[in-house]
């Protein structure tokens, strides 16, 4: 058969075989990458999304083409194809070159935390150590009584930055989207003037269940966010109301550092935050949280306590 490309992908990591893998979604079935490239005619490909966007330019071509392939029913090595049904999602970046959240980017969120609403992005730094993927506990530690949701839409970088950027150039930078929820432990966050520590507790940083790629988001900008708890709606706003959009947020990293293929910028949370609700409500074993933005799908996580 011809094999021709896709616009649209949705690159999804998993576990299997003892680690970790990279696959493309099509249908209620994953294709895996590393398995079926060769079957097609395509060579390797990567088994891990790290090494994806390593060589973004060489492998993005294939793993379209796989999709399409796939779509179109080609036939594929009985272990190269998933039911996404009972998948073990992973994180769809695992060690990401870096993690740079937004904070306070909807004004709702910065005047119910009682915050002003600052004239430049605020950012600080996640590290993968702290993701889960879609499916994956959120761990309420021991230390703290006190974890929050934070409903995100998060930017995947494509193409590295040599310097500063414009913002009319920012957008060429954009691979695609995803989901992620910047679960924060507030007294570790508060207890000091730096974010670091009440971002980047062990399984705090929801992220997936996959990343779609920019082609299918007509505007990124025009989306809605929601956020559940238990089935209960805690976050509803569209990222239309973000203060900072997003060809802003990039052309400010990129002013004091390089962007990199396979970077993941959260791009901050509107209201509806737990720990600002009148008696605040945080995030208790046995509970399950949700976000939801529409085109990118739904991630989805319980919650229970260390250990």
């Amino acid at each position: 058969m011809v094999l021709r490309d896709v616009e649209v992908m949705k690159l999804v990591s998993y576990a299997a075989d003892g680690g970790a893998r990279l696959g493309v979604l099509a249908g209620a079935r994953v294709v895996d990458l590393a398995r079926a490239g060769p079957a097609l005619g395509l060579g390797p490909m990567p088994v891990r999304a790290e090494d994806f966007f390593d060589d973004l330019a060489t492998c993005d071509p294939r793993a379209r083409r796989i999709a399409a392939a796939a779509a179109e029913g080609a036939p594929l090595p009985p272990e190269s194809a998933l039911a996404l049904d009972g998948l073990a999602f992973l994180p769809p970046i695992r060690r990401p070159p870096k993690c740079i959240c937004v904070a306070r980017n909807f004004a709702e969120h910065a005047r119910e935390a009682g915050l002003q609403v600052s004239e430049i992005p605020i950012m600080f730094a996640r590290f993968g150590r702290s993701f889960v993927g879609h499916g994956e506990p959120v761990v309420v530690p021991a230390v703290s009584r006190q974890v929050d949701w934070e409903g995100e839409l998060a930017v995947i970088v494509g193409r590295a930055t040599a310097g500063r950027i414009t913002r009319d150039a920012a957008m060429d930078h954009v691979w695609g989207y995803s989901i992620f929820n910047d679960v924060t432990v507030r007294d570790y966050q508060f207890r000091v003037t730096q974010y670091t520590a009440g971002k980047n507790f062990r399984a705090s940083g929801p992220f997936g269940p996959w990343i779609v790629t920019a082609d299918e988001i007509a505007d990124p900008h025009r989306l809605t966010i929601t956020t559940r708890v238990n089935g209960t709606v805690m976050q509803s706003a569209s990222t239309a109301d973000m203060i900072f959009d997003i060809p802003t947020i990039l052309a400010s990293i990129a002013e004091w550092i390089d962007l990199e293929p396979g970077d993941v910028i959260p791009t901050g949370t509107p209201a509806g935050v737990g720990f600002k609700r009148k008696p605040p409500v945080f995030l208790a074993p046995g509970d399950r949280v949700e976000v939801a933005i529409a085109g990118l799908g739904v991630l989805a996580n319980p919650v229970v306590a260390e250990g």
